[in-house]
């Protein structure tokens, strides 16, 4: 599991080390890292030309030190600094770094001249400290840097917002990011984890064991700790009995897209409730699955729900998707079902929008007469998971390239698992049904959405390596890939 930090706590972390803090060798520890990273990615690219940019505060320090390293290791270096006397730490790293051949810059023409030279450039112009957006300074300076340089940014990429936000224009744009302790947001978060290029962490010693993560990433080598993996004495009931409302007579294969996808990840039993032409693809495709109303542990309620049909069919279907969400039982809500939420449900609850049904859904529960678009939703897409949490007191597994689920407390986890290709109709219905599985298994709806996220990314990947993938592929390769993550 890949976690990250608010800055107040790794400060926190750091102070908890003083000795270290004070005799400056965890930002040895650090610059030694940024180093040893930067030295292998010059000679992996046959690169001689390094040069740093140096803030004035303890991230600049730290790029100065790392930057004396590499001219000790014979590459031909530069800083361009703006104030080395703003501190006594930057004035002992800048004497080292000129002792050891640096050209130690001021802002000027010869400066921007080193920067648009080199080939590889760290990034040390502001640190976890920093507030959004590039100070003044630094303009010129990254305006300088080439195209095809490499950029190496120091803890952060410089300007971008550090606790997570929207990306800036105005900030720097790493290749590379090499951070301490742990991730912060920034790292992990989309938009602004695409502006941090590579993520590389350094362990300094700070010790987080006991800290509240503002970020979680589920790898997969945690879904063997996480995964409902039934036992010998366990029956279809006891490993969960899932009920799929799913499917109308416009969206037929949404209901045997997630029932498909909830049988062939390991669902106890599968209970479906459907108009007459889903249920009979459900008979044919999906055998294992029984039609009709019975005891279940978890719900699935509205991939391909239509709303608006007002058959008797479609009527006795919607009284079935109210009375779960009425239930104390934990449903999961996707699709056509979100028009069905009015507000908080007192039994655990897992929206699925994608961010046009996001918007959607919060510009209704706030009764607001301007309406919320998919492009505001896709441009904060954590700021609006956010709000429709905090709306319906729901876990949101909002999805997107990178998927964000956010409950009404706790951390944000966030999953980078799926192809591009997966970008598909019908695959959010397998989600559904594959997360809908987590539930009835007993998760809660945060590690049954991110286990869930995981697991379909893999899935997708595994069904056709590298190239285009239908849903149902993805749904039939579910089976598969959880007995490959159980046993790597």
């Amino acid at each position: 599991m890949i976690t990250g930090y608010s800055v107040e706590t790794v400060r926190a972390a750091e102070a908890a080390l003083p000795e270290l803090l004070e005799s400056g060798e965890l930002m040895q520890r650090a610059a030694r890292g940024v180093a040893r990273i930067a030295a292998g990615r010059m000679r992996e690219r046959g690169a001689r030309r390094v040069c740093a940019l140096v803030g004035p505060g303890n991230n600049g320090a730290d790029t100065l030190f790392a930057i004396a390293r590499l001219a000790k290791r014979g590459f031909e270096t530069a800083a361009v600094c703006v104030d080395t006397s703003a501190s006594q730490v930057q004035t002992e790293a800048a004497d080292l770094a000129r002792a050891r051949g640096v050209r130690l810059l001021d802002d000027g023409p010869e400066a921007l001249t080193a920067i648009s030279r080199a080939e590889v450039v760290l990034d040390g112009i502001t640190g976890i400290g920093g507030r959004p957006g590039l100070p003044p300074f630094a303009r010129p300076w990254v305006d300088a840097i080439r195209d095809r340089t490499w950029v190496i940014s120091v803890d952060t990429p410089s300007g971008q917002p550090v606790e997570g936000g929207d990306a800036l224009a105005e900030a720097v744009f790493a290749d590379e990011t090499v951070t301490f302790g742990a991730p912060k947001p920034v790292h992990l978060l989309p938009p602004t984890e695409a502006a941090c290029g590579v993520l590389t962490v350094i362990d300094i010693g700070l010790d987080l064991t006991d800290a509240t993560p503002a970020v979680v990433r589920v790898t997969p080598d945690d879904v063997p700790l996480l995964w409902p993996t039934p036992g010998p004495d366990d029956d279809k009931y006891s490993r969960g009995v899932l009920g799929v409302v799913a499917g109308g007579e416009q969206y037929t294969g949404a209901a045997m897209l997630t029932t498909t996808a909830a049988v062939t990840a390991g669902a106890g039993m599968v209970r479906y409730v459907g108009t007459p032409t889903p249920t009979a693809l459900v008979r044919a495709a999906v055998p294992e699955a029984v039609v009709g109303e019975g005891r279940v542990q978890a719900w699935v309620v509205g991939p391909g729900l239509e709303t608006t049909a007002s058959d008797d069919a479609a009527r006795a279907q919607l009284d079935v998707a109210r009375a779960a969400l009425a239930s104390d039982l934990p449903v999961l809500v996707d699709a056509g079902g979100l028009d069905l939420v009015t507000g908080p449900r007192a039994a655990p609850t897992l929206l699925t929008p994608h961010a046009g049904e996001c918007a959607r859904l919060i510009t209704r529960l706030r009764g607001r007469s301007t309406e919320l678009t998919r492009e505001e939703v896709e441009g904060s897409p954590l700021e609006h998971a956010r709000m429709l949490a905090g709306l319906t007191g729901a876990t949101v597994l909002l999805k997107g390239a990178t998927t964000l689920v956010v409950a009404p407390d706790g951390p944000v986890h966030v999953q980078d698992d799926a192809p591009a290709w997966l970008a598909t109709a019908g695959s959010g219905d397998v989600l559904a049904g594959l997360a809908g599985v987590l539930l009835a298994g007993g998760l809660d709806p945060a590690e049954a959405a991110s286990l869930a996220a995981l697991v379909h990314g893999r899935a997708a990947h595994d069904a056709n390596p590298g190239g285009p993938v239908r849903a149902l592929d993805v749904a039939h390769a579910l089976g598969a890939t959880v007995a490959r993550l159980l046993t790597a």
